[in-house]
């Protein structure tokens, strides 16, 4: 995890409640732990921050013909749990995450508000890969994603980008950029253009259902810049 940008470590008896985190979210701060093990957090302040400009979105073709060929039933909101504990492994199939027991009970309890959202792909009925993000205003904070199956989490991404243009949202932030992110157009801003542009995305509010039962001509016809 990287240090720049980090800022005061969580007591262990200082309660996050879910009030706190939409606040914190709000002037641009979130909280990790270093491992899955640590009972503290931190507050993160990046100098510069991942976002996923939602017009700049760069759909892989070999992707967009994986999409189309709808391999997985997608479904939204339907298993936190399960979407959480993929994201933070520990089993066979993923090494273990920074995602620790407090992460998962303020973020099950803005779950619970309505707050925090999944886009899950099933397979045989089998959860096989998916996203978690919190959502405030037109912004989405994209938290953490997982697979088990081919493509399943960049499949969850390209439902999610479609779901908040769709829902009119301003912001994608993804916290970090990665080499794989930048391969969707993901970006690094300055803080302080960060900033701005989430001010501009709280003013609105983002409806994370609008996209409803879209086929999947509709999905890709949302999602564009295809190469």
């Amino acid at each position: 995890m990287p240090s720049s940008g980090m800022g005061r470590r969580d007591e262990r008896d200082f309660d996050i409640t879910p009030q706190v985190l939409l606040k914190a979210y709000a002037v641009g701060i979130f909280p990790m732990a270093e491992s899955a093990e640590d009972p503290g957090l931190y507050w993160i302040e990046p100098e510069s921050r991942g976002v996923l400009p939602l017009d700049q979105f760069h759909l892989p073709r070999r992707l967009a013909r994986t999409v189309r060929a709808e391999p997985f039933e997608i479904r939204i909101d339907s298993d936190f749990a399960g979407v959480i504990d993929g994201c933070a492994g520990g089993g066979p199939e993923r090494p273990k995450t920074w995602i620790n027991a407090r992460i998962r009970k303020v973020y099950g309890e803005l779950f619970a508000l309505g707050h925090c959202h999944t886009v899950e792909c099933w397979q045989d009925g089998r959860l096989v890969g998916g996203l978690y993000g919190v959502r405030l205003g037109g912004a989405f904070f994209g938290e953490s994603m997982f697979s088990t199956a081919r493509d399943a989490s960049k499949v969850a991404l390209v439902h999610l980008v479609a779901r908040l243009k769709a829902g009119g949202f301003r912001l994608l932030d993804t916290q970090f950029t990665t080499e794989h992110l930048k391969r969707f157009g993901a970006i690094d801003l300055s803080r302080r253009e960060y900033q701005r542009r989430l001010d501009q995305a709280l003013r609105v509010e983002g409806d994370f259902y609008r996209l409803g039962g879209a086929t999947v001509d509709e999905l890709l016809q949302l999602v564009s810049h295809t190469s």
